[in-house]
C-alpha cells in the first residue's frame, strides 16, 4: 500500500488532492507565510519565508495534518503519543498536541539545540533525551511506540505528514500565478519536506526544476537517492541540525523524491555557514542552519540559474543565540 501510494503522490495525481484537504484542514491555524525578493538578487530569486510559520518553522503543517485527521477517527485524548525530532518537528507537535487536548512525549537527541528544548518543554509534554542524532531518537521512539503501546508520528514518514508539508507547494502556486517558477532548492533531512512541496509542484508545473540540497556531513537521504535504494551514512554535526540524522529503512519518501527531484546538491560546512551570515547581514533575515542550506545550493549553480526565477525554501529560525553569536 506505502509503495503504491507514494508512487501515486510522486506523480501528483493524490498529492494535489490530499495537500488541499490538509490546507483546508489547517489553514485557520497555520500562517500563508510571505514570498519575498532577495535584497542581493532583486526578483529573480524569492525566499519562501516559512521562518515565519508559527513554531518558527515549516513542520507545523504536517503535525497538524496529522493530528486533525486522527481527530476524525478517534478521540485524542484516549490515545498516547509519542514522536522523535531534532527539535522542530517536536515543538510543532507539540504546539498541535496542546491545542488539540492530545497527550505526547518527545523524543530528542544529545544534541538538540537548546531553544528548541525548551520550546517543547514550555507546551508541558514529556521529554526524553535518547541518542547522538535524531535517527537514534527515532529509533528508541519508534522501540517505545511497540512495548508502551504509544501512537508513533514520524517526523517525514507518514502521508498526512507529508501532505501537510505539501500545502506550501499550494500557496508557491497561487503567490507565482502569473510567473514561471523555473528553479526551487530545498534543503533535505528526512525528506518530509522536499516530498509534499516537489508532489504538488511537479502536478501544477512539471518544467519547473526541483533541487535537493543536503549537508555533506548527514545525508543519508539524498546519498540513497543517488544510490537508488536507502544506505546507511556517517554523521558528524553540522549546523544544518535540522537535516541531520538517519532516516527509517522503509520511508516513503525515497520513492517520492525518486520521482521528483530533479538534481541534488551536498553542501560543505563553510558554505552552509557562508550563507547563514549571507542572510542576516544581506537579505535581514534570521533563520537557523537548514534553511542557510537552501540558499547554500542555490549558490553552488548560481552561474547556471542566474537568469531565470528561483525560490529559496527558507524552512525555520529556531537557532540558538550563542550558536548564531558564534557563526555571524
Amino acid at each position: 500500500f506505502k509503495q503504491k501510494t507514494a508512487y501515486e503522490i510522486s506523480l501528483g495525481l493524490v498529492g494535489s488532492e490530499m495537500c488541499i484537504r490538509d490546507r483546508d484542514r489547517i489553514q485557520e491555524t497555520i500562517f500563508k507565510t510571505p514570498l519575498l525578493p532577495s535584497m542581493r538578487y532583486g526578483s529573480k530569486l524569492m525566499f519562501k519565508a516559512e521562518n515565519f510559520q508559527e513554531t518558527g518553522s515549516f513542520k507545523i503543517r504536517g503535525a497538524l495534518s496529522k493530528l486533525t485527521a486522527l481527530a476524525k477517527e478517534k478521540n485524542l485524548d484516549e490515545v498516547k503519543f509519542i514522536t522523535a525530532s531534532s527539535g522542530n518537528h517536536g515543538i510543532a507537535c507539540s504546539k498541535a498536541s496542546s491545542i488539540l487536548g492530545a497527550s505526547l512525549t518527545v523524543v530528542l537527541p544529545k544534541t538538540v539545540a537548546k531553544i528548541k528544548l525548551e520550546r517543547i518543554k514550555s507546551f508541558g509534554v514529556q521529554v526524553l533525551i535518547e541518542g547522538d542524532e535524531s535517527g537514534q531518537a527515532e529509533l528508541y521512539a519508534q522501540k517505545l511506540s511497540k512495548e508502551k503501546g504509544y501512537f508513533y508520528i514520524s517526523p517525514y514518514n507518514d502521508l498526512d505528514v507529508i501532505a501537510g508539508q505539501g500545502t506550501i507547494g499550494l500557496e508557491l502556486l497561487a503567490q507565482m500565478k502569473n510567473q514561471s517558477i523555473d528553479n526551487l532548492f530545498i534543503s533535505i533531512g528526512g525528506g518530509g519536506l522536499i516530498s509534499g512541496i516537489s508532489a504538488v509542484i511537479k502536478a501544477h508545473s512539471p518544467s519547473t526544476k526541483i533541487w535537493g540540497v543536503s549537508a555533506i556531513n548527514s545525508c543519508t537521504l539524498a546519498d540513497s537517492i543517488k544510490a537508488g535504494k536507502m544506505i546507511s551514512t556517517d554523521h558528524f554535526e553540522t549546523l544544518a541540525d535540522g537535516c541531520a540524522g538517519g532516516v527509517d529503512e522503509d520511508t516513503v519518501t525515497l520513492p517520492i523524491t525518486q520521482q521528483t527531484i530533479d538534481e541534488l546538491i551536498w553542501c560543505e560546512e563553510n558554505e552552509i555557514e557562508k550563507c547563514f551570515r549571507d542572510m542576516a547581514f544581506e537579505e535581514h533575515q534570521i533563520v537557523e542552519g537548514s534553511a542557510a542550506l537552501a540558499l547554500a545550493g542555490f549558490k553552488q549553480v548560481e552561474k547556471r540559474v542566474g537568469k531565470q526565477n528561483s525560490i529559496v525554501l527558507l524552512c525555520g529560525a529556531n537557532i540558538d543565540i550563542d550558536l548564531s553569536l558564534i557563526h555571524i
